[in-house]
């Protein structure tokens, strides 16, 4: 049984639609008083744009933007990069590939079946980092036609 193929990239993602995606992921960090970094990157993997909420460690700066990338490049959720090495075994073998972030919070933006970026957010825990994001995929879910 073969897999699915992944999607395809798209155009890249629009200053309008990244301040939505933006706003999205940084009201469900402020709610929660998670100090965050969030970065938005586009289909060519550029940064689109990046806040570092008051008192985000220092260290999330660069690690939002590689799971941003990460999520770009591979075309799918950090989480699973996380979870095939937290597995063990052959999952390991991840931990070998350059510029790959494996903790849970970057996610591809996609849109008509098509990746036009990615979110990347750092700062508290991985699975409060990817309810993060996913605030801000559900964004752009809600704000496409």
């Amino acid at each position: 049984m073969s897999s699915p193929l992944p999607p395809t990239y798209g155009p890249p993602i629009s200053l309008s639609l990244a301040k939505q995606v933006m706003a999205a992921a940084e009201r469900e960090a402020v709610e929660h008083s998670w100090p965050m970094a969030i970065a938005i990157v586009d289909s060519s993997g550029h940064l689109v744009l990046f806040e570092k909420l008051d008192q985000a460690q220092y260290g999330s700066v660069t690690v939002a933007i590689a799971k941003a990338e990460t999520a770009l490049n591979f075309r799918r959720s950090t989480r699973i990069f996380e979870d095939a090495i937290a597995s063990g075994g052959l999952g390991l073998r991840l931990a070998t590939v350059p510029t790959l972030t494996a903790l849970e919070g970057g996610v591809p933006l996609i849109v008509d079946g098509q990746v036009i970026g990615a979110i990347g957010a750092s700062g508290m825990q991985s699975t409060q980092d990817g309810q993060v994001a996913h605030a801000g995929v559900a964004a752009l879910e809600q704000g496409t036609p």
